[in-house]
């Protein structure tokens, strides 16, 4: 099983540390996120950089494209994560695919000085109609599609600091709630 992402991702090896251990670890998951990346870099690291030849995963979990959201529309990001899965699958073709939707995100400035919240209506729109674009990719055979955003928000849609202390990158917390929002479907995946 392997994990394809940017810093997010490669966070596994930091703030996730323990929630990687309890979750992935036992399946011998490999983490493959790089700050930074795009879904340019991903797709350039699987094809060109020859990432995965050595590699037989069952499983790939993806979670790109938040940093593509500064330059690119929400079509020419989807249209980069289609390239990646449809890579990944002429590469490894037994191998399954969860797609996750990129995580919400905001700006520091907006957060409520006492509550550390970011409201729903200051986060990154972009973010909902990549997702929305990309969730008609699950196929039901070899990609399957699960944004868990929603996991990561208050009750009223805020974005908490506790979770993304900048609003971006996970937390201890953020990332234990990621593990339990993927763990059944990664489990069921690896059948």
């Amino acid at each position: 099983m392997i994990f394809l992402g940017d810093s997010i991702t490669q966070g596994w090896e930091g703030n996730g540390k323990k929630a990687w251990a309890e979750t992935f670890a036992p399946l011998k998951a490999v983490n493959l996120g790089i700050g930074g990346d795009q879904t340019g870099h991903v797709l350039w690291r699987i094809t060109e950089g020859k990432e995965l030849e050595p590699l037989k995963p069952k499983l790939a979990v993806i979670m790109i494209g938040t940093n593509n959201t500064g330059r690119h529309t929400a079509e020419q990001i989807a249209g980069g994560i289609k390239a990646i899965i449809d890579e990944l699958k002429k590469q490894k073709p037994g191998m399954k695919i969860l797609l996750l939707g990129v995580f919400p995100r905001g700006n520091r400035n907006d957060a409520d000085k006492e509550t550390k919240v970011i409201p729903a209506a200051k986060l990154n729109k972009k973010i909902a109609a990549i997702n929305e674009i990309i969730s008609k990719y699950d196929d039901g055979k070899t990609v399957f599609s699960k944004d868990i955003g929603k996991e990561f928000l208050t009750k009223d849609g805020g974005l908490p600091g506790d979770i993304m202390p900048d609003y971006l990158h996970l937390s201890p917390k953020g990332y234990e709630i990621w593990a339990k929002a993927i763990k059944a479907d990664v489990e069921k995946l690896l059948k």
